[in-house]
């Protein structure tokens, strides 16, 4: 009977066992996959974790390259708004310039007619008065005999020859010049003798 029980219970234990053994052989199996699992998986992850970094590196790398473009471009965008403004007020002063030149222009063509319309009116004046003193000049000489000559220091002579009627040959004359103050002096002429027709003056 204890035999019996015995026998049972050793084969009780050796069936435990047996299980036992079995069931720790299917669990190192099953530790062992997940283990390889595990490391797959982590290499997997770490290749894709370092496949990410790289496109983040990349797109940093991009982004401080497009940075950077956007400074030089900004630099760039400066530079040429201040050559503008500059050119802009070249250009306003070349403008203002412009003005002065056609304001002074228009004054010296309106100042132009003024005095040519001076002129004009002088000239006119002139021909008149030309016009009289040659009527007058040419009355003087052939009632009186004048004639008018231009002799040293810039003096006219003025010599009459039809004055006295005995003798209508005999001359009369005085000079007209300007003084240094600018006013008409009249020098006579006065006849001293005649021989043979030959008359001398002095003053």
């Amino acid at each position: 009977m204890v035999e019996d029980e015995l026998a049972l219970f050793d084969k009780s234990i050796n069936e435990f066992w047996n299980k036992f053994k079995s069931t720790v052989s299917d669990t190192s199996c099953q530790m062992v996959g997940l283990r390889d699992a595990y490391k797959d998986s982590i290499k997997a992850f770490a290749e894709k974790l370092s496949v990410k970094l790289k496109e983040e590196e990349r797109m940093v790398e991009m982004f401080l390259e497009y940075q950077n473009q956007i400074c030089r471009q900004n630099k760039l965008i400066q530079e040429k708004k201040e050559n503008l403004l500059k050119l802009i007020a070249e250009v306003k002063d070349k403008k203002q310039e412009v003005e002065a030149l056609t304001a002074t222009i228009q004054d010296l063509k309106e100042e132009y007619a003024r005095k040519k319309e001076t002129i004009s009116t002088a000239n006119k004046a002139n021909e008149e008065r030309l016009k009289r003193l040659q009527k007058s000049a040419d009355l003087y000489k052939d009632r009186l005999g004048l004639e008018i000559r231009k002799i040293y220091g810039d003096k006219l002579q003025f010599i009459f020859t039809d004055i006295d009627p005995k003798h209508p040959d005999r001359p009369f004359m005085f000079s007209l010049c300007l003084n240094e103050a600018r006013d008409y002096e009249v020098l006579l002429l006065v006849m001293l003798s005649s021989k043979g027709g030959d008359y001398s003056f002095d003053l």
